[in-house]
């Protein structure tokens, strides 16, 4: 047996290892797209991978053997070739499902590179066992050994390059020196063996039937699967740049690019500019039209706002505007500073609030908007889009429709605000609520004829905390709920004890939240405060807004009704400033009317007069009772009670007081009366 010396076309060798590197780059760059996918899409991504790299390895094989000159006619046995494809594309997708995960380790990647070896080595010599020529191959163990050897050390450093850069979208360095060393490995382990390879030969033998005589098959056999290998490449590459790329990166409602796309672009084209701004839109009452009119009338709604919006940045032709979710817009406007930020403000305002004529419909609704500014307020996405946000929570508690440039102070009350809210769902649980109480003065008999009870917050960082501070935080958290639930329990109980020890027989109104009512259990609630306290229930008065009577009427009506009967007072709440039609207040059952201190404090006012003197007027009509909130003079009180008006309630009759000073005012005021 001698070694066969066999000669190359340096060409096709060349073009072998092109193959190899361009099969494992496209298998790399598919295998990356796995990162974040869901478990399905992450398997196909892999079974792409190792199709297309086990066909590569494959097609590098045939087409070095292609390369050869050999003296005598080389055929090859299908069946060997077909195995020999399937070992490649089966151990490469063991070795590739190893390097999946996101961080793939050490030992992943050393046993991924072993099983490369095996796809590689075992592809090469299936291969080379399905040739049927005039000579036998015979293998040197050791020499082989080492060319194996040689293959997996490539393989392993292949690999490990990869898996740095697995994470980085588009081309990378990394991922092409990781291809060249697969490359390397591949076509190292088959010219090598070949090379270090001996052929006996045994003369010239008819070929034997029932082997294929495939030079010409074979030749369109390596071009279909090289085909197939880049079809499948290109494939995937189109469907992630122009399908899943638009999938993952823009809202599939309106179109506008979304979170992913915001990300992109800042760091791509944003941050690049000396400055710019962001823009916070949220949509003012959107979620009252979702619930009324339906979301298919709301996503027309958003549509209709997106497209709006996206005019507004092809007329200036700078920015872009996204989507982040419900109705929440995000616009960036790179070299937009402070004065020019405000115009842009007034413009998105301004066209947002436009009418919207959607089937049938014709909708109102308002924007809110915070600002923030680059570099001012932050040199990277997140810094700005929260100092954004911030701002934009200032818009909508200073009555909406409004904007507001982020500043210091807004995040010193944002930080605040968390804390409480955070602070807030454990004050119950540590007893950290009390309740105070402000009488009702019958100015003419000058005795107290009622309490008004208010919650009040100890917290034990800040102090006292402000109600008109935690109670919105307690009514966007659904906390007021079971806040009110105590306070019922806690208003009853103190109310029977004053009765049991003889200090007041009045009733106490206590304040009710929206929230109560959109509960199937407000009526039971109050019965069960007013059982265990045993508080007869006309000792019991509920204080409810205009707001709360207006919204879903029937509904309320229906519950109040149904507490009425039951004995417990009801009265309605800073009366003249909400929503409530004239024409349904005599439909609302209500025992009183409360004059909102609005109208007191500018009572001098001829206007202000008049409203408080109809005022007074329809509760008589109606046979209501009727109570004068924020009295502080003798000229209000001489004013309230020529106009018919003698209960009242202010810082003149007193401030509202905890259950020990309240006890002492009773005894005081008791003693005066005597």
């Amino acid at each position: 047996m001698d070694q066969l010396g066999i000669h190359y076309n340096f060409w096709i060798v060349l073009l072998s290892f092109v193959v190899a590197v361009a099969a494992s780059y496209s298998a790399f760059n598919l295998l990356s797209q796995a990162d974040g996918s869901s478990p399905f899409s992450r398997r196909l991504w892999l079974l792409t991978a190792s199709c297309v790299l086990g066909s590569g390895i494959w097609a590098m094989h045939y087409i070095g053997i292609m390369a050869g000159e050999l003296p005598f006619k080389v055929t090859y046995h299908a069946g060997g070739a077909l195995l020999s494809i399937l070992t490649s594309i089966v151990f490469s997708y063991l070795s590739l499902s190893l390097l999946v995960s996101s961080r793939p380790r050490l030992g992943q990647i050393m046993a991924g590179g072993a099983l490369l070896c095996i796809a590689i080595a075992g592809m090469h010599y299936i291969g080379m066992s399905s040739l049927n020529m005039k000579a036998h191959l015979h293998y040197n163990l050791l020499s082989q050994g080492i060319a194996v050897l040689l293959a997996l050390f490539a393989s392993w450093l292949g690999l490990f390059l990869f898996s740095r850069s697995k994470a980085q979208a588009g081309f990378s360095r990394w991922r092409l020196f990781a291809s060249v060393f697969l490359g390397f490995a591949v076509t190292g382990l088959h010219y090598t063996s070949v090379r270090i390879s001996h052929m006996g030969y045994v003369g010239a033998d008819g070929i034997h039937s029932s082997f294929m005589q495939t030079d010409a098959i074979l030749l369109i056999g390596v071009s279909l699967v090289t085909l197939f290998m880049f079809v499948i490449s290109g494939s995937a590459v189109f469907l992630d740049r122009h399908v899943l790329e638009r999938m993952a990166y823009h809202d599939p409602l309106t179109g506008l690019p979304n979170r992913h796309g915001l990300e992109r672009y800042f760091e791509d084209e944003f941050l690049a500019n000396r400055y710019g701004s962001v823009f916070f839109v949220d949509l003012d009452r959107f979620k009252a039209i979702n619930d009324t009119l339906g979301h298919d009338i709301g996503d027309m709604l958003l549509e209709e706002a997106a497209r709006r919006l996206l005019k507004l940045r092809q007329e200036d032709g700078r920015g872009r505007v996204f989507r982040l979710g419900g109705d929440e817009f995000l616009i960036a406007i790179p070299g937009c500073g402070r004065e020019e930020a405000k115009e842009e403000a007034l413009r998105i305002l301004s066209e947002v609030k436009r009418p919207y004529r959607i089937e049938g419909n014709e909708l109102y609704v308002t924007a809110s908007i915070g600002i923030s500014l680059s570099p001012t307020h932050g040199m990277d996405r997140s810094s700005l889009m929260k100092a954004a946000d911030t701002a934009l929570y200032t818009s909508k508690d200073s009555g909406k429709n409004k904007f507001s440039i982020f500043d210091q102070e807004m995040n010193r009350h944002q930080v605040r605000r968390m804390s409480l809210e955070k602070d807030l769902r454990k004050a119950l649980a540590r007893s950290e609520f009390m309740v105070v109480y402000q009488p009702k003065w019958d100015s003419l008999l000058n005795v107290t004829v009622g309490l008004e009870a208010l919650l009040r917050w100890r917290h034990p960082e800040y102090g006292i905390v402000s109600p008109a501070e935690f109670i919105p935080i307690a009514e966007e958290t659904g906390l007021i709920v079971p806040i009110t639930y105590w306070m019922l329990h806690e208003v009853c109980s103190q109310n029977m004890l004053w009765h049991k020890e003889s200090i007041a027989e009045v009733a106490v109104s206590i304040n009710m939240s929206a929230k109560m009512f959109e509960t199937d259990d407000l009526y039971e609630v109050v019965e069960e405060a007013l059982s265990r306290s045993g508080l007869p229930p006309h000792y019991l008065e509920l204080e409810i807004t205009e707001s709360i009577a207006m919204n879903n009427m029937e509904e309320t009506v229906a519950q109040l009704s149904k507490l009425r009967s039951l004995g417990v007072r009801v009265s309605l709440d800073d009366f003249g400033t909400g929503f409530s039609s004239l024409g349904n207040l005599d439909e609302i059952p209500v025992n009183t009317l409360k004059i909102d201190q609005v109208f007191i404090r500018k009572s001098k006012m001829h206007s202000k007069k008049a409203i408080i003197s109809n005022i007074i007027a329809i509760a008589g009509n109606l046979n209501m009772d009727v109570v004068a909130e924020g009295v502080e003079t003798p000229e209000q009180i001489e004013l309230l009670q020529s106009l018919g008006c003698r209960v009242m309630q202010g810082y003149y009759y007193g401030r509202p007081m905890a259950v020990s000073e309240l006890g002492r005012w009773f005894s005081e005021n008791a003693q005066a009366a005597g």
